[in-house]
């Protein structure tokens, strides 16, 4: 699996973001694990592509096809509900190479 430097970045904002959003959401766009993934790779041909964990051991994965271009963001609480966190177009997977050490830029 190649780390990025905006996966990294993007990644961390989005698990802060997400596992609030986790609690705050009830039942909308929420669904067991298995459900959600079946439905994403069913619907849009979304596979896994990275994953990472957020506070109260919240789960959150990016979900893209590199065929058409979209992605989702979900969070998995302990409990195995998945919620849908975020969606889009034009995802694109980048290795950019972290700056240089001493570089305060």
């Amino acid at each position: 699996m190649i780390k990025t430097a905006f996966h990294m970045t993007f990644g961390l904002g989005v698990m802060v973001l997400a596992a609030s959003q986790v609690s705050a959401q009830q039942s909308r766009n929420c669904a067991p694990r298995e459900t959600v993934i079946e439905r994403l790779a069913d619907a849009y041909g979304e596979s896994r592509q990275s994953i990472g964990l957020g506070a109260n051991n919240a789960v959150v994965e990016v979900f893209a096809s590199n065929d058409t271009g979209t992605w989702t963001i979900t969070v998995t609480s302990a409990t195995g509900i998945t919620c849908l966190v975020a969606s889009g177009q034009s995802f694109e997977t980048l290795a950019e190479a972290l700056p240089p050490k001493g570089n305060d830029a």
